[in-house]
C-alpha cells in the first residue's frame, strides 16, 4: 500500500461500525478527502525468483497486502470511486428493477424494510452476496439432505491405518458405516472429531478467500461492498504453495464464454433457486424435529440432536464442548414431544 503521509489523519478512524451490515458512522462515508491520494499494489507470481515457491511466496504476498490495507484504513476512502463506476444495484429503484426481473409476480418484497431510500450501496451489495452464498449453500445442503437421507455414500472408508508411524490404533470407519447412523444430521454427529474439525477449518479457509480484497482483485474485481459483483468467488489456480486444478466457483468452466447478458439471467435464475432451496432445506430440518411440514410429515427421520450444535458429547476432547453440552437440550422446545 501506497498513502498520503497525512492518510489517517484525513480519514476518520474505522470504528467498529463497520462491522455491522447497516454500515452506519464513519465507516460509511462517501467521499475521499481530497489531500488523500492512495495507490494500491497488487502481488504478482515470480517464477524467476522463487522457482517452483513462487505459488507460496504470492499466497504469502496476499495475506500480507490484506493485512496492510485494514492497518491503512483504505475502505471509506474508496467508496466514492468504486461506487461511482459500480454497474451493481446501489439504491432503492436499482433494487426494485432488479426485483421485477427476478420475480414479475411478486416484485419488489421487503417487510423488514432493509432497503429505504437512503440505504447505502455497501448494505444493498452486503445483503445481495448473503442471499446467493445462503442459496447456493441451501442447493447444496438440500440434495445431500436426500442423498443422505437415502443411504447414498462413497464406497470408500474414511479412516483407517496407513503406512506410516502414529496410525496403527486408528480405527477403520467407512462411509457406509457414518450412513448408518441415521438421518443427515445423526450422521454429522456420527463423525470423528478430527474430521468434523477439518471440515471446519476448510470451511473457514474459503470463507477468509472469498472476503480477501487481494484475491478479488487479481481477478479484475471489486469486494461486494466496494461496487464489486455480489456472488463472486475468487480463482485460485496458481496462487497457493500447491497446485489447485479447480476453481471452487464453476471448477470445469462452464460459464466462461457466457455472454454478460447469459449470466445475468443466469444469475436471476440461481437466485431463485437458492430461494427454494432454503425453504426446502428448512423444511426438512422441521420436520425432522417434529414440525407438522404438510406431506414431508412422517417422510423425514427424526433427530434428537441439537443441529445449532457443531459438536456432541464424544467430541468432548475439545476445548469448550462439555461446557456447550452443559446447555444442549435445555434451550428451547422440544416440538416431537409437544409444546
Amino acid at each position: 500500500i501506497k498513502s498520503h503521509p497525512d492518510a489517517k489523519q484525513s480519514i476518520p478512524m474505522l470504528s467498529l461500525f463497520s462491522l455491522n451490515p447497516s454500515f452506519t458512522g464513519q465507516a460509511a462515508l462517501r467521499t475521499a478527502p481530497g489531500s488523500l491520494a492512495v495507490s494500491m499494489e497488487l502481488p504478482v507470481r515470480n517464477n524467476k525468483k522463487y522457482g517452483s515457491l513462487a505459488g507460496g511466496a504470492l499466497f504469502t504476498d496476499i495475506w500480507v497486502e490484506g493485512f496492510k490495507r485494514l492497518d491503512t484504513v483504505l475502505p471509506a476512502a474508496l467508496d466514492a470511486s468504486t461506487w461511482a463506476t459500480s454497474t451493481e444495484p446501489k439504491n432503492k429503484a436499482d433494487m426494485i428493477a432488479l426485483a421485477k426481473k427476478q420475480n414479475p409476480v411478486l416484485g419488489f418484497w421487503d417487510p423488514l424494510n432493509i432497503i429505504t431510500d437512503d440505504v447505502a450501496p455497501e448494505t444493498i451489495g452486503w445483503f445481495r452476496h448473503a442471499e446467493i452464498k445462503h442459496g447456493r449453500v441451501a442447493m447444496a445442503g438440500f440434495v445431500g439432505y436426500c442423498l443422505q437421507s437415502n443411504g447414498v455414500s462413497f464406497p470408500w472408508n474414511l479412516q483407517a491405518p496407513v503406512f506410516g508411524a502414529g496410525t496403527a490404533g486408528l480405527d477403520t470407519i467407512s462411509f457406509a458405516d457414518i450412513a448408518a447412523a441415521g438421518g443427515p444430521a445423526d450422521q454429522w454427529d456420527a463423525l470423528p472429531t478430527l474430521a468434523k474439525v477439518q471440515i471446519l477449518l476448510g470451511v473457514g479457509f474459503l470463507e477468509m478467500w472469498g472476503e480477501t480484497s487481494v484475491a478479488l482483485e487479481l481477478d479484475g474485481q471489486k469486494h461486494y461492498v466496494r461496487g464489486g459483483k455480489p456472488g463472486y468467488y475468487p480463482k485460485f489456480g496458481d496462487r497457493f504453495p500447491h497446485p489447485v486444478p479447480l476453481n471452487l466457483w464453476d471448477p470445469f468452466g462452464f460459464t466462461k464464454n457466457m455472454s454478460e447478458e447469459r449470466k445475468e439471467k443466469a444469475l436471476i435464475a440461481e437466485v431463485n433457486n437458492g430461494r427454494l432451496a432454503m425453504i426446502g432445506i428448512f423444511s426438512l430440518i422441521a420436520s425432522s424435529k417434529g414440525v407438522n411440514v404438510g406431506p414431508l410429515t412422517g417422510m423425514v427421520k427424526p433427530y434428537a440432536g441439537e443441529y445449532m450444535a457443531p459438536f456432541t458429547a464424544s467430541d468432548s476432547a475439545l476445548p469448550f464442548v462439555d461446557q456447550m453440552m452443559g446447555v444442549v437440550g435445555n434451550l428451547g422446545y422440544d416440538l416431537s414431544k409437544g409444546l
